[in-house]
């Protein structure tokens, strides 16, 4: 039985990362966790933006996951967006974007180059979601419906990478979404993130573990087989209208 430690949105919030982690009983060794049962860190995507220190939460997780190979990682939309600016390609520096590139920009050209590289990679060499069959879950930023599971298309990622969207928005600029994990009926959990909650949310066999760490809540993880949820408190301000539930 694969033992994994799902992480929840991390958004720039490095200190709380390595907080959560010395909690969950991992071990330092030149300045990266390792866990003495050899358990899995799975991060459910968005380690950048909006949080104090993007830059080196990507080179933290890259080292983890493409150096070590000691971790798994799946894209957000965040993740997303940050590949596209990467690319070059038009994005607008909003909604969090803008903290991940100012960091960069004060970087040297040669970090610069090294983190791109770094980041790209990261979500190249990654799947869309992790089906961890030998740990009996799903990690997927958004969630995923069980007939999807396997699939890999336009429409699948943009579930994955957005959650249910219907394509209107709410007076605040937010996308509805739909409670797509009211109608789950897998055998496997499906561990996701992305919409900010105040305590982790289960419905069926799914669990929304993005506990707002950004905005003031806590970062969570999810540890299987054990079904056990351990959390640190987040060092900033809280902003309450963010929480959905």
């Amino acid at each position: 039985m694969m033992k994994i430690d799902i992480i929840g949105d991390v958004h720039g919030c490095l200190d709380e990362l390595k907080q959560l982690f010395t909690k969950l009983g991992y071990e330092w060794k030149n300045g990266l966790p390792f866990h003495p049962d050899g358990r899995t860190p799975v991060f459910v995507g968005d380690i950048t933006d909006r949080g104090p220190a993007s830059v080196e939460c990507i080179r933290f997780v890259c080292q983890l996951v493409l150096e070590e190979k000691t971790a798994l990682y799946v894209p957000g939309n965040h993740c997303n967006k940050l590949y596209r600016f990467f690319l070059g390609n038009p994005v607008e520096e909003t909604h969090g974007l803008e903290t991940t590139a100012d960091e960069y920009r004060s970087l040297s050209r040669r970090e610069q180059k090294k983190v791109r590289k770094q980041f790209m990679t990261l979500v190249e060499e990654s799947p869309l979601y992790h089906v961890l069959e030998e740990a009996d879950a799903v990690i997927a930023h958004a969630g995923i419906r069980r007939e999807d599971i396997g699939k890999n298309n336009k429409k699948v990622k943009t579930f994955v990478l957005y959650g249910d969207i219907t394509g209107e928005k709410l007076p605040d600029g937010r996308p509805v979404r739909r409670d797509w994990a009211q109608h789950y009926d897998g055998d496997l959990w499906v561990v996701y993130g992305h919409t900010p909650v105040r305590e982790p949310r289960f419905v069926h066999k799914t669990v929304n573990i993005d506990t707002g760490c950004v905005f003031g809540g806590e970062l969570t993880a999810f540890r299987l087989p054990e079904e056990e949820l351990v959390s640190v408190p987040s060092s900033m301000p809280l902003v309450e209208e963010k929480f959905r539930y």
